[in-house]
């Protein structure tokens, strides 16, 4: 792999990485659900033993939270490129509701490459507090 593969690769992941936080937020549940590779895997942040697995299943639970207004802000992301279709990544993340404490934590993810580009091949949130 070459310095402009690899730069390319975490720059796309990256990307991933907000677009996951700006869909989220703006409750866009399909799309959220297509950042995951088919068979990919979701731990959530508040459930960070508890798997959802695939996107069918990872779709079901965003449509089955309620209506709530959220606002993701993600930093100190780090992605590795560990082939030409594989990376790792490692962000912080804080979570913003009306009338509720900050919620802050991390995210750890594998990244695969698909016929349709990068995608979330596990997203396994934890809580800081």
């Amino acid at each position: 792999m070459t310095e402009d593969e690899r730069r390319a690769i975490e720059a796309d992941c990256a990307r991933l990485v907000a677009l996951y936080a700006n869909l989220n937020d703006a409750a866009r549940w399909d799309e959220v659900a297509a950042l995951y590779a088919d068979d990919g895997v979701m731990f959530r942040p508040t459930a960070p033993d508890t798997p959802i697995t695939g996107r069918a299943a990872i779709l079901a639970a965003f449509q089955g939270r309620p209506p709530r207004q959220t606002r993701h802000l993600c930093a100190n992301i780090v992605i590795t490129a560990e082939g030409p279709d594989r990376a790792s990544g490692h962000s912080a993340m804080v979570l913003f509701q009306p009338d509720a404490a900050p919620l802050a934590g991390s995210f750890h993810d594998r990244f695969v490459r698909t016929a349709q580009g990068w995608r979330f091949a596990e997203r396994r949130g934890s809580l800081a507090w």
